[in-house]
């Protein structure tokens, strides 16, 4: 497999093709400066023979100079990619560092959310009517979910309550009417009882007087 066949890339391969041009001009400036001339250049002057090579040379120095700014502009490139893979890697950090936390809260929420489910609520423990006859008494919740549903019952649980403590209060009240109705005359017959003891003392004299013979 040639080289050709593995650098896919454009400028990669601009910049092979550049080094082949001088790597094969190298071997020209050097073909050009150690030829032997030959017999029938034996009265070419060497002038010529300096000024070919330097022409030779400075395509060569040509060649290097663009291999040099590929060199420079790879530098350039691969400081470019360093930043930009620093830069990356600092992102994939910070979101590796965000997507934890994300796990550890989403850790704690279930972590609470069992708690909740699990937690010994009150409202489990009040004595409410059945479902079945709440929905009798009131078909307007039977679409209501779970949670409305609960809500519902407790509220009508609370106002059962609430009239039912009214009615308490109510025969409380009456009951402490009838309290000092019974007070009021148990102190009048009391009354009543010393009245007539005074009414038996006072008639005592007079008892007495009819019970003398004449």
């Amino acid at each position: 497999m040639t080289t050709g066949e593995i650098v896919k890339d454009p400028y990669l391969r601009s910049v092979l093709d550049v080094s082949t041009l001088a790597r094969e001009q190298c071997m020209t400036v050097i073909e050009t400066a150690e030829a032997k001339p030959g017999l029938d250049e034996q009265h070419t002057s060497l002038e010529n023979r300096h000024l070919e090579l330097s022409k030779q040379q400075k395509l060569l120095y040509t060649y290097l100079a663009q291999l040099r700014g590929h060199n420079r502009n790879a530098i350039f490139a691969v400081r470019n990619t360093k930043q930009s893979t620093a830069e990356a890697r600092q992102e994939i950090d910070r979101l590796h560092l965000q997507l934890q936390n994300l796990y550890y809260e989403q850790r704690h929420l279930r972590g609470e959310i069992s708690a909740c489910e699990s937690y010994d609520h009150k409202y489990q423990q009040l004595p409410l009517i059945p479902v079945e006859d709440f929905l009798g008494q009131y078909p307007e919740h039977s679409t209501d979910d779970e949670s409305a549903l609960m809500v519902a019952r407790i509220n009508h649980e609370h106002a059962e309550r609430e009239k039912l403590e009214q009615e308490r209060q109510g025969l409380l009240k009456k009951k402490q009417g009838l309290i000092a109705d019974n007070k009021k005359r148990k102190d009048d017959l009391a009354n009543l009882d010393k009245d007539l003891e005074k009414f038996i003392d006072a008639a005592k004299p007079i008892q007495k007087l009819f019970e003398k013979d004449y």
